[in-house]
């Protein structure tokens, strides 16, 4: 286990320097002119050239990506170049507010899609398993949005349950009060293809030869399904999480935008708009490292849930 742990870590050290030099690159020749935003559009050529040189855009593309990488691995990525505020600064205040809502949604999602589509392919072709089919396909057909705005009316302005907006410095009131509707509107949006994709898992796990024979020894449905179905079933199930984290991670930073939560999120979202780049090439990078230790953790997880797993 040691041995492949290190040799997949050597291996993302390709990954990541190809994720550098793309994000470098997109940034230096697809992006627009920082200098020019930053300056307005009333502002003189010379005040322009006079931000790029504050900046350091007007050195070669070579010194420029030396600092760059410097930046990753000191991780000092300097200060934000709209709001002068440091970024790891930015990162250490913001991010408390995207993880209060991020893993709730990731545990719930999982704790609540697994044994709904279990219960659902033990039911297969009953009227409820239809019945369910058609409420988890009415819900993929329905934009996040809507969620929102049916959501913030009906539980907050007309029920009472939940505030719209708000947030405060202590963890508590944050999942009692403030994160619960969105965590909620969350949830109910990602459910419905997870439990359509798992009972899909399952359902292929009970046609397996392996499953008729411990029928023919007399085990009952219910135990089949929880002892050997699920088992099999957990590796594309933990593959699909693994996937479907990235996107969990940008649909909390549009919550974040809809329900005015200080998070990382947000901040990302104002820096795209202001062309804060070092902002945006931080939260890119930590991304894509995230991703590829993610990954990292999904093939040890393959080995614990199933010991037949050999990894290479």
């Amino acid at each position: 286990m040691a041995a492949y742990l290190i040799r997949r870590l050597w291996q993302m050290i390709p990954t990541l320097i190809g994720v550098v030099l793309l994000v470098f690159f997109l940034f230096k020749y697809f992006g627009g002119d920082p200098a020019e935003i930053l300056g307005g559009l009333n502002a003189s050529p010379e005040q322009v050239n006079a931000i790029r040189e504050q900046l350091g855009l007007n050195r070669p593309w070579y010194v420029q990506l030396g600092i760059f990488a410097r930046q990753i691995v000191t991780f000092d990525w300097g200060r934000s170049w709209a709001t002068n505020e440091s970024v790891a600064n930015l990162f250490m205040t913001r991010l408390p507010a995207t993880l209060t809502v991020m893993t709730p949604i990731l545990l719930l999602d999982s704790l609540l899609a697994v044994p709904i589509a279990l219960l659902v392919a033990y039911m297969r072709g009953s009227l409820t398993d239809r019945a369910i089919m058609i409420v988890t396909t009415i819900a993929l057909s329905i934009s996040f949005l809507v969620y929102v705005i049916v959501g913030q009316y009906f539980f907050a302005f007309q029920l009472g349950w939940f505030p719209v907006q708000g947030w405060s410095d202590s963890l508590a009131t944050n999942l009692a009060v403030y994160s619960p509707l969105p965590v909620l509107l969350a949830v109910m949006v990602g459910l419905a293809p997870q439990t359509r994709l798992y009972r899909s898992f399952f359902l292929d796990e009970i046609g397996q030869d392996y499953v008729r024979t411990a029928r023919a020894k007399g085990l009952t449905e219910s135990r089949i399904m929880l002892t050997h179905v699920m088992r099999n079933a957990m590796i594309p199930i933990l593959t699909n999480i693994a996937v479907a984290l990235p996107g969990i991670v940008v649909g909390s930073f549009l919550i974040e935008v809809f329900f005015s939560i200080p998070g990382l999120g947000r901040e990302v979202l104002l820096a795209v708009n202001r062309s804060d780049y070092p902002v945006i090439q931080a939260v890119t990078i930590y991304l894509a490292v995230i991703t590829m230790l993610v990954n990292l953790a999904t093939d040890v997880l393959y080995k614990i849930v199933d010991p037949r797993v050999v990894l290479k």
